[in-house]
């Protein structure tokens, strides 16, 4: 794997105090072995720790013992898929209660884990983009910050749209938020399996246009800022890819244990881009452009 850190991020920079999550940007509940408000914070990212999800690795511990005795990624990868198409009957949804020719039982059919990652690659806005933000409220606590426009005002049109397409992407679904569950903790295995032991980051770039206000918590310089990322956002370890998705570029050392999903962890997913899905939080980062 390309682009990574085996060190903590450095405690040197010059912050008055280390800045808090704000309390607009998380619940105080989460279904998660660490708070919001830790997990969410700038320590978390200079002295990561695993995050397990409630129940989810006890739960399909018959799946982590067959990953276990599989030497190649591949196969572990198919392992995977075909555990979830299984376990969470993806080809059989009629026995979990879908009913056949009923208008759009096709579609809901297909709005599975895959699906959804999908959905961001082409759209972090689009309905499966709402889905997966959501998700990160209800497992880490993170509130969204952003979906198609500033999530500032739970009164306005924004928010409730964003809450329409969450809505509307969980409806009538198998268990779709438990099949997320699943994915993370399975790309959290391949990512700590695939590593070196003593390495707690990798190395990501994130191309961007503004920071709003709220955003950016501190500057130190020019150079290195403290902000306040969405509660899920997209990086790249490609420098030049990234600089394709906005005027600025930013280089962050992400906690292996923020990575939601990578693209290079599943067959079927667009490789070229490298795209790393980070749970979101206060970041140190380096502005490059």
């Amino acid at each position: 794997m390309t682009n990574v850190a085996s060190c903590a991020v450095s405690d040197n920079l010059d912050i008055p105090c280390d800045p808090r999550l704000p309390r607009e940007a998380y619940l105080s509940i989460n279904h998660c072995n660490l708070p919001a408000a830790i997990l969410g914070g700038l320590t978390f990212q200079r002295h990561p720790a695993p995050l397990l999800l409630d129940g989810v690795a006890e739960l399909h511990v018959r799946l982590f013992r067959r990953l276990a005795v599989l030497a190649e990624p591949e196969a572990r990868a198919q392992q995977f898929m075909d555990y979830v198409t299984v376990y969470f009957r993806l080809e059989a949804l009629e026995e979990v209660g879908l009913t056949p020719g009923r208008p759009k039982s096709k579609l809901r059919g297909r709005a599975d884990y895959l699906r959804m990652v999908r959905g961001w690659a082409f759209d972090t806005d689009s309905r499966e983009g709402a889905v997966l933000k959501g998700w990160v409220e209800s497992r880490f606590g993170l509130l969204t910050r952003y979906h198609g426009g500033l999530l500032n005002d739970r009164a306005n049109d924004t928010y409730l749209h964003f809450m329409e397409a969450r809505s509307h992407g969980l409806y009538n679904t198998n268990a779709l938020e438990a099949q997320l569950d699943l994915l993370y903790t399975y790309c959290q295995y391949e990512l700590y399996r695939q590593q070196l032991p003593e390495q707690t980051h990798l190395t990501l770039y994130r191309g961007f246009n503004r920071f709003s206000d709220d955003q950016v918590l501190h500057q130190a310089d020019r150079r290195r800022w403290v902000v306040l990322l969405n509660n899920l956002s997209s990086f790249s370890t490609q420098r030049e890819r990234a600089e394709e998705f906005g005027d600025h570029l930013l280089r962050a050392q992400v906690p292996i244990s923020k990575v939601f999903f990578y693209n290079r962890v599943l067959p079927g997913m667009l490789k070229g881009e490298d795209e790393y899905v980070v749970i979101g939080g206060i970041y140190d980062v380096e502005r490059l452009a």
